[in-house]
């Protein structure tokens, strides 16, 4: 039987190790004390993150890192961003060679700019094989996954036996896998969405309509591919899964942390009363700083991500930040597909066809 250890028991983690032990994967849930673990156990689900959503028998929660990382085939960090690094730093010398390692966290840390597998490959002990670190990452909501909805993820690791090694131990009839080799457009897309999500809920809090909903949302993915294209990643990536999709799931669905954050700066609240009433992290926040520094650096211009930086972090009124996206010149459009076309042909290949399903074949155990 595998045995999987999720660090983070917020709604994700949780959801995730509910979707394992349902496959027959062996699921420790940690967290950080004991009082948590023994409500989570008795009350057999997570009231407070993922309410209504009971565990199978194979889930369970401790709060003994030693317990939860016992011969554990599966490592998975569903933790926020911002505290990726701490978490690695104390499960590190808990992990051996054998251990898949995946980062399902969605976000760039703030200072460094850096993708959560950069950060795990910096903090693990130095006898580990790097290889083994992977990313998990799609139109992926916590509560359709745990209610065993139909839900489609990528995974991405630089050497394709180990995507696909942890592709055979997550895949299942109701939780399917796709795999990659681009482990920066499958990070990049995760995260970088979450900032134009803030920007999507600004817009429906102006009640601006789904004309410029659908405008923001194809104007951001440009930006996304700009800026993930720059820093190596697949531009093709940014229209699959893990970029396109998540990016629509996130700026439709009413249960998106990021466009509830948007939209109620948009009514007028400060940012740090909506962020202090809610339970759950919303990772665009710290990304659009993360990412308007990445762009910076690289001397690129990314207008909408500029602007909700400025929303976010310099006061500047949500009315006045749409203005200011709506003053493209006329030839604007042409002049922004024109900047793509290089990064999207150094990546187009003329290949042959193969024969495959839509959907990978997976068994639940």
């Amino acid at each position: 039987m595998p045995k999987a250890a999720i660090i983070g028991s917020a709604s994700w983690g949780t959801a995730l190790g509910i979707t394992l032990a349902r496959k027959g994967t062996l699921v420790k849930l940690w967290t950080r004390n004991k009082e948590t673990a023994e409500k989570l156990n008795q009350a057999r689900e997570n009231t407070t993150y993922l309410p209504g959503f009971r565990f199978p028998s194979r889930l369970s929660a401790t709060n003994s890192m030693e317990e939860a990382m016992d011969k554990a085939d599966l490592v998975i960090f569903a933790v926020p961003a911002q505290s990726m690094r701490r978490n690695v730093r104390e499960v590190s010398h808990y992990l051996n060679n054998s251990s898949l390692i995946i980062s399902a966290t969605k976000g760039l840390e703030v200072g460094s700019g850096k993708r959560m597998s950069q950060v795990i490959a910096e903090e693990v002990d130095a006898r580990l094989q790097l290889s083994n670190i992977c990313v998990l990452s799609g139109p992926n909501m916590a509560q359709e996954a745990a209610q065993g909805l139909l839900s489609v993820t990528v995974i991405a690791a630089p050497n394709v036996a180990v995507a696909e090694k942890a592709k055979r131990l997550i895949n299942s009839n109701h939780f399917y896998v796709f795999t990659s080799t681009d482990v920066i457009g499958v990070e990049l897309g995760g995260a970088l969405k979450n900032v134009i999500t803030l920007g999507v809920g600004m817009i429906d809090g102006l009640g601006n309509g789904n004309n410029a909903k659908a405008a923001l949302i194809i104007r951001g993915l440009s930006e996304i591919i700009i800026l993930g294209a720059t820093f190596g990643a697949n531009p093709l990536t940014f229209i699959g899964l893990s970029g396109l999709g998540d990016l629509v799931l996130t700026c439709f669905s009413p249960l998106s942390r990021n466009y509830y954050v948007g939209e109620e700066l948009a009514k007028g609240r400060p940012l740090k009363e909506i962020t202090d009433s809610m339970s759950h992290v919303a990772e665009g926040v710290s990304t659009a700083f993360a990412a308007r520094e990445l762009g910076q650096k690289a001397g690129l211009s990314l207008p909408i991500i500029e602007q909700i930086y400025k929303v976010l972090y310099e006061g500047l009124d949500v009315k006045q930040a749409a203005t200011e996206l709506v003053k493209y010149p006329a030839e604007g459009e042409s002049l922004e597909i024109t900047k793509l076309l290089p990064f999207l042909l150094s990546y187009i290949r003329v290949r042959r066809p193969q024969p495959s399903s839509w959907l990978p074949e997976a068994k639940d155990a």
